[in-house]
């Protein structure tokens, strides 16, 4: 039975985007649901299944999970390399880095997160100039992103991480906020990637 992935009617979700892009990455089998949070879809019986209400959610069978690094180290267990492509590294250092990276985007820059959010990335919502605090979070950010970022890929190969950190720079990029040409061409050939070019198609219009 194919995978399916439950994300957001919308497709703004950068986690769900995650996800999207690891279970294209594998080349696993799935097919996509979607849920508007704007009705309130997330409760009920969904929140029943998903046990934490929230979107990314991947069905294997009668097995439901959410929070998207979970899930895409569970792709790693059930389909891994070399069979399947990686989407993290072999060396322990660098996919504890990696994993690193993940959980970093989504617990700080709460700032970029909320004034540059994946409506103005993923459809073209207007955004306002960056406050003091977006200031700062951005500037985290890319210093960062700056010492991170010294080839086409964060490690020797791409990982999953690479997606996520790539997202977390669009949002400037695409408001026009100041970035370092380096840091504004990495993420640009991230988004360049097939399985990321899947995703973008699917939102709907402005």
């Amino acid at each position: 039975m194919p995978h399916v992935l439950t994300v957001d009617s919308l497709f703004t979700s950068p986690w769900a985007m995650s996800v999207f892009v690891a279970l294209t990455e594998k080349g696993v089998p799935f097919s996509v649901d979607t849920l508007d949070l704007a009705a309130g879809q997330q409760h009920g019986d969904y929140a029943a299944r998903s046990l934490t209400a929230r979107v990314p959610a991947l069905a294997d069978g009668e097995f439901v999970l959410t929070e998207s690094t979970a899930i895409t180290e569970y792709l790693e267990e059930c389909f891994p390399a070399p069979a399947y492509p990686a989407l993290y590294p072999h060396d322990r250092h660098a996919r504890a880095r990696a994993r690193q990276v993940q959980a970093w985007l989504r617990t700080d820059l709460l700032a970029v997160r909320v004034e540059r959010d994946t409506e103005t990335l993923f459809l073209g919502k207007p955004s306002a100039p960056l406050s003091p605090g977006g200031q700062a979070a951005a500037a985290k950010l890319i210093h960062v992103a700056g010492q991170l970022v010294r080839g086409p890929c964060l490690f020797d190969a791409w990982s999953i991480a690479d997606v996520d950190l790539a997202l977390m720079l669009q949002r400037l990029v695409v408001a026009g906020d100041p970035m370092p040409p380096a840091l504004a061409a990495y993420a640009a050939r991230q988004w360049e990637r097939p399985s990321v070019r899947q995703w973008l198609g699917r939102h709907a219009p402005a």
